[in-house]
């Protein structure tokens, strides 16, 4: 993945309805894991429709912003850790 804010979104824009995992840091020595959707990207955020059955949360925006500090880590199906 890029290592700009531009690069990350056009990455993401290039993989929207592919399914994805995010890994994110929940405090305290914890790790939140989600699947869904990359539904939609914005100029500032990007929206992912979580598992239905997994999650009781509908949807879940994050920016890019937390792509490229590495507070998320998102890995494509079938692909490795996308990095900034």
């Amino acid at each position: 993945m890029g290592k700009t804010l531009i690069e990350i979104k056009e990455s993401l824009d290039a993989n929207v309805g592919k399914k994805i995992t995010i890994t994110a840091n929940g405090g305290r020595k914890k790790t939140i894991e989600r699947s869904g959707l990359l539904e939609e990207t914005y100029p500032s955020v990007f929206i992912v429709k979580l598992d239905k059955d997994k999650h009781s949360v509908e949807r879940i925006s994050y920016s890019y912003t937390d792509v490229l500090t590495k507070s998320i880590q998102l890995t494509m199906l079938g692909e490795e850790e996308l990095q900034a």
